[in-house]
């Protein structure tokens, strides 16, 4: 068993950066709140004015939802892959 002062003095895994927060949250944060499955409109309802992060700079869901052709998620998952077909993957601008 670890003693507490090596836990304290571990640096962490990952060095933050020094830039400024990203705006919007990630799409998993949003996915999360809302259970599932889920009419689009009920999503737009609910969620529409959430602003989520993307390769293009933060956009609300509603406008997100706007290009994605199914009408009805049965799954997290089926709306996490709707969205990101829309919005691509990539890195998320930070400034």
């Amino acid at each position: 068993m670890a003693d507490e002062t090596d836990e304290e003095e571990e640096e962490p895994a990952v060095e933050l950066g020094e830039g400024e927060p990203v705006e919007g949250a990630p799409l998993a944060r949003v996915a999360s709140r809302l259970t599932w499955a889920q009419q689009k409109s009920e999503v737009v309802r609910k969620e529409g004015d959430s602003v989520v992060r993307t390769p293009d700079g933060p956009q609300t869901l509603e406008s997100l939802l706007e290009d994605v052709d199914i009408t009805y998620f049965e799954t997290r998952r089926e709306f996490e892959d709707s969205v990101r077909e829309v919005v691509g993957t990539g890195p998320v601008p930070t400034e």
